[in-house]
């Protein structure tokens, strides 16, 4: 499935949905040492939405359309990863702390940040959204659903908080060894944003074993799949929150998402959370 020079979204055969999945490359980015320079150069923020707007859109709305994920390698750089994972320490940037084995959640816990975001979060949050809310309006379309986003973050949050949803829902997650996270999706009320992104904040086989970031896909008539999405320190995964179109043999359907972590073996394992509306 790909994306045609006029924006129509290329299916191609439905038979392929039963064919082995060939993943397409992941989202070229600048090389790390050349992301770190050039954002010491105009700050870290400002950086950041040059280094977001500068990115392969139509290579990560491809992988969006095949597999309702994309991969963007080296997003955050090893510097910038360990500071955001320092944030976990510090109570006074987050609205609230949840512990997942009280709530059946899985095993580890996750805050909330506060408004105003860390400039970085503020930064990935806006700069991340136009883009995705072209491929996000294709897909409503396609699924027939009748929200549009509009093009601007700020517009689509006052749409949230005039409708009560005014808490932030960007978040730090951390593992322990034993840890995990339940399937699920990320939904806060009545305004949802159908894209959302994690980035991994420590180096698998280094700072951590297990833990893999997993995808289960829930379609009609049949059973469900299982994607294990590969990711290192840095990396950034864009995926579907809930839903997103699939071509079948009569047209197109839904195929209903959610998302977890896998049993952590041993060390830690931090992960930036940034989901686009917010919470009632």
């Amino acid at each position: 499935m790909s994306s045609a020079g006029n924006g129509e979204l290329d299916f191609g055969d439905p038979q392929d949905e039963r064919k082995p999945r060939v993943v397409p490359p992941m989202a070229a980015a600048p090389k790390p040492a050349d992301a770190a320079a050039a954002r010491r150069a105009v700050g870290a923020a400002a950086g950041i939405a040059v280094h977001v707007a500068a990115l392969d859109w139509q290579g990560i709305a491809d992988q969006l359309n095949a597999h309702g994920y994309a991969i963007i390698p080296g997003l955050l750089t090893a510097d910038e990863c360990q500071d955001m994972a320092a944030h976990y320490a510090h109570a006074n940037l987050f609205r609230s702390r949840v512990v997942m084995s009280q709530h059946g959640f899985g095993s580890g816990e996750y805050q909330y940040f506060r408004y105003p975001l860390p400039s970085m979060v503020s930064a990935l949050r806006q700069a991340l959204y136009g883009p995705l809310a072209v491929i996000a309006n294709r897909w409503h379309e396609l699924m027939e659903l009748p929200d549009r986003f509009p093009v601007d973050h700020a517009d689509f949050l006052a749409r949230c908080h005039a409708a009560g949803q005014q808490r932030p829902t960007p978040l730090l997650l951390e593992y322990k060894a034993g840890d995990y996270n339940c399937l699920h999706q990320d939904l806060y009320g009545e305004h949802v944003f159908p894209l959302q992104a994690a980035v991994l904040l420590n180096q698998p086989g280094k700072d951590f074993e297990g833990g893999e970031f997993v995808l289960t896909e829930q379609r009609p008539r049949m059973q469900s799949r299982v994607e294990v999405v590969p990711l290192k320190r840095g990396d950034m995964v864009i995926f579907a929150v809930n839903h997103r179109p699939v071509q079948g043999t009569r047209g197109i359907y839904r195929v209903n998402l959610r998302h977890g972590v896998s049993r952590l073996r041993s060390g830690s394992r931090h992960t930036l959370g940034i989901i686009f509306h917010d919470a009632t």
